[in-house]
């Protein structure tokens, strides 16, 4: 009789883990829409630049329509496809970014929290490594979230603050030295992701 319900003990057990499984699996996704912003400040006028093509994907928990966790969140960017609508602040950017030898701007998640903030809103608080000009540091990122639950979709946005040097980047200078650019610029991020 013991070795019976034992036995019958580890079948409902199974059927219990595979329930939970197929509730709360981990989906994978794929960026669907990528924007970069890139801002900063001169001696003459604030400048951007935009990119709208790169790629990123995440794998997400999500249970009862709810993201619980985030288990993996990378991008990556070709610096070349960041534009200001200026050749000449283009080059002087791309020269300053070394992108001939460190052609990609990259982000990899070393960890993450996830939060929800009512409905279907989340706060993000993600570590990872982010390379810059061939140059890699651990920093944090904070993103607010939006799951779509009718579409499964996840977009997520938010702001990094950093400075130039963090990443041994000089920065650029125009015009003969006239222009000069300052240390201090802004990443803004807004990337939508399709399971």
């Amino acid at each position: 009789m013991k070795k019976s319900l034992f036995i019958k003990m580890i079948i409902l057990a199974a059927i219990n883990l595979a329930v939970a499984i197929n509730v709360s699996g981990q989906s994978k996704y794929q960026s669907s829409a990528f924007e970069i912003k890139l801002t900063g400040t001169s001696n003459l006028h604030d400048w951007e630049m935009k990119a709208i093509s790169g790629t990123s994907d995440a794998s997400f928990v999500v249970e009862k329509d709810k993201v619980i966790s985030v288990s993996k969140l990378n991008f990556s960017l070709p610096a070349k496809n960041l534009k200001s609508g200026h050749n000449a602040m283009d080059k002087n950017t791309y020269k300053a970014l070394k992108t001939d030898s460190n052609p990609t701007i990259s982000f990899v998640l070393v960890s993450a929290t996830v939060i929800s903030s009512g409905g279907n809103n989340y706060k993000l608080n993600c570590v990872g490594k982010m390379t810059i000009a061939g140059v890699t540091n651990q920093t944090d990122l904070a993103a607010s979230g939006i799951y779509n639950p009718a579409n499964k979709t996840f977009t997520i946005t938010g702001i990094k603050k950093m400075k130039m040097t963090d990443y041994n980047v000089t920065p650029p200078k125009a015009l003969l030295g006239t222009l000069k650019t300052g240390n201090d610029i802004s990443i803004a991020y807004n990337i939508k992701f399709s399971s």
